[in-house]
């Protein structure tokens, strides 16, 4: 169930944030078709940091480096909602988005595994189900969430929104304990 609710968080937070994301852009003199500029060094410099991420889950870190991608994406909800009071820099913005790509990428490469790690061999399609459509109905509210907090009270209390949501969701997930390879051996068909 940590699962599901985090997979859901995720891709709200992530929908909602982008409500705002290049209005901000905007404000700091890019135009919108140059946007690409800023996202994909941010994207790509990403996937560069996220086999580290690897490196650490082999040495059994793995419950450390999903907590701090979840708590990450949070400070950088945080840094966008301070941003967002006076005129954003490039830089600044383009560091924040580099730092929301290395959690989100985390995140979204290591919560599916999880779900099929954890999940019993005999309910493990369905625990699947459950998590993609969670994951969609998480798109869905983040973008009318997202739409409804800018229009009703202006970008600052989406990305407070953002933050809160995911200082809870870190918040659910503190207790969850990381599968160990033995545990996912074992279930395994013989």
């Amino acid at each position: 169930m940590r699962m599901n609710f985090g997979v859901f968080v995720l891709h709200a937070v992530q929908l909602a944030m982008w409500v705002a994301v290049p209005a901000l852009l905007l404000q700091a003199g890019l135009p919108k078709e140059s946007h690409w500029q800023v996202y994909l060094p941010a994207v790509l410099g990403s996937f560069v940091l996220m086999g580290g991420m690897f490196a650490l889950e082999r040495r059994g870190h793995l419950k450390k480096v999903f907590l701090a991608a979840i708590l990450l994406i949070a400070l950088v909800q945080v840094g966008l909602l301070v941003v967002s009071f006076g005129s954003p820099g490039l830089a600044v913005l383009g560091g924040l988005l580099f730092a929301f790509f290395c959690g989100f990428n985390i995140l979204e490469a290591t919560q599916p595994s999880l779900v099929s790690r954890l999940a019993p061999m005999q309910v493990r399609g369905t625990a699947m189900g459950v998590y993609n459509t969670l994951q969609s109905l998480g798109f869905f509210v983040g973008g009318w969430a997202g739409g409804a907090l800018v229009k009703g009270w202006g970008s600052q209390m989406l990305f407070l929104c953002c933050a809160a949501a995911m200082l809870l969701w870190w918040l659910v997930a503190l207790p969850m304990q990381a599968p160990g390879r033995q545990a996912a051996a074992a279930q395994k068909p013989a």
